[in-house]
């Protein structure tokens, strides 16, 4: 997740939540070179600092990821999530209210670092008509204009997870397009993806068993064909009565979609299930596709580069270079190239 703190707005209130924040997290940070010799660190909370450390130096000595400061240190939150992300929509669209910062671009949410300032801007949102979701978000990166830390909220994902974040961050830092989200996450989420790959051969770790991520491919894509369902619908020249009407029942189709996905290929797996406990909205939707829209792109990429990560960035940094339009028909190309060859997400055929 990019970094939310880099940008502001309108408003003095919203500038001095995210100086106060981001200053509260930067206090916090201690040594994790001097935690884990600590006699007082807890044996889990050492185990864990551990691992970063080995997954901070695999990412530059090995991934070609900058060499800094971030991730040598350690913030504990003491509460459940970084940030807040306030996602919006209008009432019949899937498209975003965008917010735009002065360093990051335009993105589809605004980050709170308090709980109840996002969901007070969410209810002044829909006070307005507006669809809105809260999404609690475990780390977010400042591009790397702090060092940025593991955060306590990291901990409690597996030990993949963990390193496959770092690297997912520290590929904001090597490069970030402003205003492109899907860009810039479908890029870093295949660093993380090809490097969590690499890193696990190194540490003598057999090949992962990505079930977790074909259930979360699987969930993602039918919240796409849900909101894909919801665009043609409003662009039907409707009364606004009979759009509800109808939105209500995509909502209800898209339930019975995923009790049907749960039930018979998940085998009754049912961690999803506390989508489905909040209201349904097209801001619910947002977040899908911001991730994974150009995996295979730069899949395609990575393998004209050799495998070579240096090749591999200098490709990526020359694309960001390029007008959206431009890009985003070269990834096009290269989604198709892999397509053609059986490439994978995760840089290998």
């Amino acid at each position: 997740m990019i970094g939310v703190v880099l940008g502001g707005c309108s408003t003095v209130g919203y500038y001095a939540q995210l100086a106060h924040g981001e200053y509260a997290l930067l206090d916090a940070r201690q040594p994790i070179a001097r935690l884990v010799v600590d006699p007082a660190t807890p044996a889990a909370l050492r185990q864990r600092l551990e691992l970063a450390q080995r997954a901070r130096a695999f990412a530059s000595s090995h991934l070609d990821l900058p060499r800094n400061g971030s991730y040598t240190e350690y913030a504990d939150l003491h509460r459940p999530y970084a940030v807040w992300n306030v996602f919006a929509t209008p009432e019949f669209s899937v498209e975003a209210v965008e917010n735009c910062f002065p360093i990051a671009g335009c993105v589809a949410y605004r980050g709170y670092f308090s709980q109840a300032d996002a969901e007070a801007e969410a209810r002044r949102l829909q006070r307005r008509g507006d669809d809105v979701a809260v999404v609690g978000v475990p780390t977010f990166s400042t591009l790397g204009w702090f060092d940025d830390p593991v955060l306590s909220t990291m901990l409690r994902w597996d030990d993949d997870e963990l390193a496959g974040e770092i690297f997912h961050e520290l590929a904001h830092q090597k490069i970030y397009v402003a205003g492109d989200t899907r860009f810039n996450e479908s890029y870093a989420n295949f660093v993380e993806r090809t490097g969590l790959h690499q890193w696990r051969v190194a540490q003598g770790l057999p090949p992962r068993k990505d079930n977790a991520q074909t259930r979360a491919d699987q969930f993602a894509k039918l919240m796409l064909k849900t909101r894909a369902d919801l665009k043609r619908l409003y662009q039907l020249k409707l009364p606004a009565d009979m759009l509800r009407a109808r939105k209500a029942d995509v909502f209800v189709e898209l339930h019975q979609r995923y009790l049907k996905l749960r039930n018979d290929q998940w085998h009754g797996y049912a961690a999803y299930d506390g989508f489905f406990k909040h209201s349904l909205n097209n801001a619910r939707l947002l977040p899908f596709g911001l991730y994974d829209q150009w995996l295979p792109g730069f899949a395609a990429l990575y393998a004209q580069a050799g495998d070579d990560w240096p090749r591999f960035f200098a490709a990526v940094k020359t694309l960001a270079g390029e007008d959206k339009a431009v890009r985003d028909a070269t990834m096009r190309k290269l989604t198709k190239t892999a397509s053609s060859a059986g490439t994978s997400a995760s840089g290998s055929a």
